[in-house]
């Protein structure tokens, strides 16, 4: 149905020559590892993937010399996972996954009995007076990432791998490896500051945490490269499977939805987002959206075209993985550019596509139990060319909020300086009522390179009591 890779997955393990390694006894104990000026000026000495192109740093210049150290803080996030509120039954919603399978992390993919595939969603609730730190893909861009949290320890909000700033938190939103060289160092960093900060450092699944895609698009050919045998890929990619789909941010009766790629109809939050503040974790379990749109009539915006062609695409369907027997939208579906382009399009290439008025009423419908999900705030829709969605995304400063004109051949064409004159570009914004927010990729990659762009984008999302009064700030950094 979708052009994505569908390879069985046991065939592509006999064919990488991947060994499957029994993980180490794991322990919740703080890391031991180099501090963080250590580790950012070890990462400091590699080639830019812009200097690489195409080819492998060195390997006298990496700064994880053996795997050792990334296996221990894989062992104390398998620990913070499995001993913390994600493993007590009490604090899911509906039925919780299993003790003895998915919490299991001595057992993993091809390894019978097989684990299934159980992808989530998470509640977050924070106090009104917070602040949450967003980034979107990173695709193996080290620097990049070294470049924002430099810029947040000079703020006195980063001490080293540890938020200090109180009521501060750090959400980055998927795609932390391939088309990059330095997948390995970023899952490092993000896991470091995970394990220091774990309750205010949260990470989204975005389609590349995903072994069709990591093996297609390099991050497995990075760690042969790297590390040869003596890393096994699966435990990076079991790790994945405790990252959730989703994560519904919100203060008190007030959300937005915070994914990599976008609706998911088949999904329904509010049991998830009704239920008390200690119940924040519910599994996607079968996606009805087939169901979904039987009942409930005008729900693409009364676009009688889109609802046609959603009816002839979506299913119910059990997810046995990101893309099996379809994609999941959380991780995959994107947004249209302008305000009067259809409720629902099919991308072949890619996965669904919503514009304005399907948002507008599937927020709506998400909001009917109460809590209201107001906004979306994603990354994903990227490209190595600056076409329309990357030229808005360079002129708003690598935030762009969705439908702010109609579409034409003039704006379809429109230059990045062009559009900063009449596209949003200022560093503080407020969020209005069923907007779409999609942030840029980091520059140290080749949509930087394709696209001509050095600036790496971070968000700062001012919570409050109202959500009228919710801010989202833009911050960018040079990246040398």
């Amino acid at each position: 149905m979708f052009a994505t890779v569908r390879w069985k997955r046991r065939a592509l393990v006999g064919a990488l020559g991947l060994a499957l390694l029994p993980g180490p006894v794991l322990t919740a104990a703080p890391v031991e590892g180099p501090s963080y000026a250590t580790w950012t000026n070890a990462c400091a000495r590699l080639p830019s993937n812009r200097q690489l192109g195409a080819k492998r740093p060195p390997k006298a210049l990496l700064p994880l010399a053996t795997v050792e150290p990334l296996e221990k803080v894989l062992d104390a996030f398998f620990g913070l996972m499995t001993n913390g509120p994600m493993a007590a039954p009490a604090h899911w919603v509906g039925p919780a996954p299993g003790r003895e399978s998915f919490f299991n992390v001595q057992r993993g993919w091809f390894t019978p009995p097989e684990i299934p595939f159980e992808p989530f969603v998470r509640k977050w609730v924070l106090p009104a007076n917070h602040r949450v730190v967003v980034m979107g893909d990173l695709h193996g861009d080290i620097r990049s990432l070294l470049t924002v949290l430099d810029a947040l320890q000079q703020r006195r909000w980063l001490e080293g791998f540890r938020v200090i700033e109180p009521g501060l938190h750090l959400a980055f939103l998927g795609d932390y490896t391939d088309r990059g060289q330095y997948g390995v160092e970023v899952l490092y960093t993000l896991l470091r500051l995970k394990e220091a900060n774990p309750d205010r450092v949260h990470m989204v699944r975005g389609n590349h945490e995903d072994l069709s895609l990591v093996a297609r698009y390099g991050f497995l050919a990075e760690i042969e490269s790297k590390y040869g045998r003596a890393l096994d890929p699966f435990r990076i990619l079991r790790a994945y499977d405790f990252l959730p789909a989703a994560l519904y941010l919100g203060s008190g009766a007030q959300f937005v939805q915070l994914c990599h790629g976008g609706m998911e109809p088949g999904y329904d939050p509010v049991p998830l987002l009704s239920a008390p503040p200690e119940r924040e974790f519910q599994l996607l379990g079968i996606l009805r959206q087939a169901s979904f749109l039987r009942s409930n009539a005008g729900v693409l915006g009364g676009d009688a075209a889109s609802a046609a062609a959603a009816g002839r695409e979506y299913q119910d369907f059990q997810p046995t993985a990101p893309t099996t027997p379809t994609v999941i939208g959380f991780l995959w579906n994107d947004f249209t550019v302008f305000s009067d382009e259809p409720a629902f399009l099919r991308n072949p290439d890619r996965a669904y596509v919503y514009g304005q008025p399907a948002v507008r009423t599937l927020l709506e419908h998400a909001s009917r139990g109460g809590p209201r999900v107001h906004a979306v705030i994603r990354a994903h829709q990227h490209s190595g060319v600056p076409n329309p969605m990357m030229r808005r995304l360079m002129a708003s400063r690598g935030l762009f909020r969705h439908w702010q004109e109609p579409q034409s051949a003039a704006a379809a064409l429109a230059t990045p300086k062009d559009l900063a004159t009449r596209l949003e570009a200022g560093p503080d914004r407020a969020i209005p009522e069923g907007s779409v927010w999609t942030l840029n990729v980091s520059p140290d990659s080749v949509y930087g390179i394709g696209c001509g762009f050095t600036t790496a984008t971070f968000a700062v999302l001012q919570l409050a009591e109202r959500f009228e009064d919710w801010r989202i700030a833009v911050e960018t950094v040079e990246v040398p």
